[in-house]
């Protein structure tokens, strides 16, 4: 599955905001703090099935009007924290979007199991002969 954020950007809405931490008295004039929301409920780009993956494995990330809102603080310049914010996102809905593989189970080869019942065998009769000596 491609997923490119720059197909997203017409359906992603950003906000910023002050943000919180260091930043001397810098942080008080400058709204650094990015806030990205997305509508998956109203979304053009994704299927139903998709829309379905997204609510279900990031539903607590999502409001209670379908939005998946993703922050991003860690940088002091707004730039940098909406390229990080856009590479969360991404990184959510790839995450979101791939689906696990079944596990096969695979059965013991005969060999595996004449060697694990050997070594029991062996474990036994060394633990038979640490028994108490009579004398």
């Amino acid at each position: 599955m491609n997923i490119l954020a720059i197909d997203f950007l017409p359906e992603l809405q950003f906000q910023a905001s002050r943000s919180s931490g260091a930043g001397g008295q810098n942080v008080n004039k400058v709204s650094s703090k990015v806030e990205l929301r997305f509508n998956v409920v109203n979304s053009q780009l994704l299927d139903e099935s998709q829309k379905a993956l997204i609510l279900q494995k990031l539903k607590n990330q999502i409001n209670s009007e379908g939005e998946l809102i993703v922050v991003s603080q860690e940088d002091r310049s707004q730039l940098k924290n909406k390229v990080l914010v856009i590479k969360k996102f991404k990184a959510l809905l790839v995450k979101a979007l791939t689906v696990a593989l079944q596990r096969k189970p695979t059965k013991p080869t005969a060999a595996m199991i004449a060697e694990r019942l050997k070594d029991k065998k062996k474990k036994s009769e060394r633990k038979t002969q640490r028994g108490k000596v009579v004398y």
